[in-house]
């Protein structure tokens, strides 16, 4: 992941930036917003910024969206007040980082954002065909289509592509096209000219001029417009881009890896998608079957999985019991690889004991682990009562149950911690009783700064 850092390099930012390398990001620090921003728009891209919150957060956030620089801002500060770091997420930040840095906080801020440069773990020998086709791949020059249901793991085999490819010494760069507005994602692409559109003060590196000599990844390609799809047919056909706003073709040396949760060739029958794009991206094809395709898998991850997250928790390493590995073989797996992933941090958060028992897996986030021989509970007793009351319940029947660890609680209910804040404080305003806080690690905030 690239990281880069704008404040003072005092010594909590050195200590900061020096876990964040230990950890495998690629960290550049500058001293002023001006200098950052024009790395960005020359194509010194990066994956997250990270501001000092005496800088002017709002401003930038504002300056970002303006020039279409797509990119996550995360304020910190140096024994900050509750208030100043309130402010600078209601400023637009997307979250918060205290500082004498928690070197585990660091690394959950990493991985949350950054993608998976570690070898695909896989021991099921339909996902090792994949693996072995897709090492096969990796040398030519040709594009490669990846296609699966979402959370198969298309971005981790992208990623294993590129490092065993020619090109592993550039840049990967990706680019989620579902998750940037329509009207912001050309830009993002393609760049722009200085005075291309209102914001447009200088001039902006796009992605493909970014990845140029490395790999350029088009995640979840089959939400991009059909006007956008003309114009990229026409850069992958003549290698070469033109910005937003410019008089003359850019030259660009790219090796281009697509991804789709969607059938294509559906979607082209459907006139949504265009037949001559698909055609110029599936030269090379690549099919990730569903988890539940590939039960040795299933085992193979959670192991890894276990490890991983009690490691990032501080926790012992707790092996699962025979009877938790059975009980995640019977689960279809309907969000796939990010389903198992996100009930693992559950299960080692809750593990007690030597090893993970089927208590500890919730399979559903906020239901608990019930055995398959207990009937369920009959939706019945829910009737009458309203949503919001069951939800108010649920979270605080969690949270009785961490012993107010609200860190805890957020990850067995599936929400992030802020969504967790914000609804003690709205019981808090109700008049209802609710627990203190207990054990959250990182920054703890008053319950009316929350935002």
């Amino acid at each position: 992941m690239r990281l880069l850092v704008v404040g003072e390099r005092g010594r909590e930012v050195a200590e900061a930036c020096a876990i964040a390398a230990g950890r495998g990001a690629e960290v550049r620090h500058r001293a002023r917003l001006a200098e950052a921003i024009a790395d960005l728009r020359e194509g010194r891209g990066a994956d997250l910024l990270l501001v000092d919150l005496r800088e002017d957060v709002a401003g930038l956030v504002k300056s970002l969206a303006n020039e279409r620089i797509w990119l996550p801002v995360v304020a910190y500060g140096i024994d900050a007040e509750p208030r100043a770091a309130a402010a600078a997420v209601r400023a637009g930040a997307k979250d918060f980082l205290p500082l004498p840095p928690d070197p585990e906080l660091i690394a959950a801020l990493i991985a949350s954002l950054a993608g998976d440069d570690r070898e695909p773990v896989s021991e099921d020998p339909a996902m090792r065909a994949v693996l072995d086709l897709a090492r096969q791949y990796a040398p030519a020059e040709a594009s490669v289509l990846i296609t699966g249901e979402s959370g198969t793991g298309k971005e981790v085999v992208a990623r294993f592509v590129h490092r065993h490819s020619r090109r592993a010494a550039g840049p990967f760069v990706s680019v989620n096209c579902a998750a940037i507005p329509d009207n912001l994602l050309e830009s993002e692409l393609f760049g722009h000219e200085r005075g291309a559109f209102t914001g447009a003060v200088a001039r902006r590196v796009g992605k493909f001029e970014e990845a140029s000599g490395g790999t350029l990844l088009l995640d979840e390609i089959s939400e991009m417009e059909p006007r956008l799809q003309a114009k990229l047919l026409r850069a992958i056909q003549e290698r070469e881009i033109d910005r937003v706003g410019g008089s003359k073709p850019v030259k660009v040396d790219i090796r281009l890896i697509a991804t789709s949760n969607r059938d294509l060739q559906q979607e082209v029958a459907k006139g949504t998608f265009r037949e001559d794009l698909y055609f110029r991206l599936n030269v090379l094809g690549l099919h990730l079957p569903p988890l539940r395709q590939r039960p040795r898998d299933i085992v193979a991850l959670a192991r890894h999985f276990a490890v991983r997250f009690a490691k990032l928790n501080g926790l012992p390493e707790r092996p699962l019991s025979e009877a938790a590995i059975a009980k995640l073989l019977q689960h279809p797996w309907r969000g796939n690889v990010r389903e198992l992933e996100n009930c693992l941090h559950r299960a080692v958060l809750l593990a007690r004991g030597p090893t993970i028992e089927p208590e500890a897996i919730v399979l559903a986030p906020g239901a608990p682990a019930t055995p398959a021989t207990t009937p369920p509970v009959p939706t019945a007793s829910l009737v009458g009562r309203t949503i919001a009351e069951v939800e108010r319940d649920l979270i605080l029947d969690t949270l009785r149950h961490t012993l107010g660890n609200r860190t805890h609680a957020a990850a067995i209910l599936g929400i992030s911690i802020r969504t967790l804040r914000n609804k003690l404080k709205q019981f808090a305003e109700e008049g209802l009783p609710v627990p203190p806080p207990g054990g959250e690690g990182g920054m703890r905030m008053e319950e009316d700064e929350t935002c």
